[in-house]
Formats: structure tokens, C-alpha cells, sequence
């Protein structure tokens, strides 16, 4: 089994983003099968997400829009997706999302 483990730092503020809810699925042949769901700490980390089995493919969900309901700003991502293969070497993926109301970017971090 390996670990996954994200953060969410929003660039527009500078700071990390608390508070998105965040989903792990598994790709399955009828669909997605949501294995666990969080939201980031006061840091913008989630790290009690379930482990996934090594060659499968899973889903990051990001609920952007929930982040931004209290702000004035509307996100023109409502949600993120990200979809990647776990690779059976690895023990552990951490996938940072960088955030801002227009735009964002992923990374497989360290």
C-alpha cells in the first residue's frame, strides 16, 4: 500500500488554503470509489487520507469552491482533479496543489 498525503497553498494570499475538502477515489470499472475524504489543516495539509493499493489509478478532488464560498472572489475552477497512477516502487506520493481564483498548478512532491 502506499501513502498519499497533499497540501494546498493558495498564491493569491500567500498562505496555505485551510480548510478544502479534499476526496481520494479509486478508479474502478463501474466508476470512481471514494476511498476517503479530509480537508486541509490550518497549515493547508491533509495527511489522513487513505492508502492506495500500488498500480492503481486515483483521484484528488479538490473542492475549490467550497474554499472560496466565504470570500468575494468566485473561482473559475469550482473543482481540481487530479488523476495519477500509483507506481508499485513507491511507499508514499505528497501532490501540492498551488491555488489561486483563476489558475492553478500540481506537482509530485517530495
Amino acid at each position: 500500500m502506499t501513502g498519499i498525503s497533499t497540501h494546498v497553498l493558495d498564491t493569491s494570499l500567500g498562505r496555505p488554503a485551510a480548510g478544502v475538502p479534499v476526496e481520494l477515489a479509486l478508479h474502478t470499472e463501474g466508476g470512481w470509489k471514494v476511498l476517503g475524504a479530509s480537508a486541509t489543516d490550518s497549515d493547508g495539509r491533509v495527511a489522513d487520507l487513505p492508502a492506495a493499493e500500488a498500480g492503481s489509478v486515483v483521484r484528488l478532488l479538490f473542492d475549490t469552491a467550497a474554499y472560496y464560498a466565504g470570500s468575494a472572489e468566485r473561482p473559475f475552477f469550482p473543482e481540481v482533479s487530479i488523476v495519477f497512477t500509483v507506481a508499485p516502487a513507491q511507499h508514499h506520493y505528497h501532490v501540492p496543489l498551488l491555488l489561486n481564483p483563476f489558475g492553478y498548478s500540481v506537482y509530485r512532491g517530495s
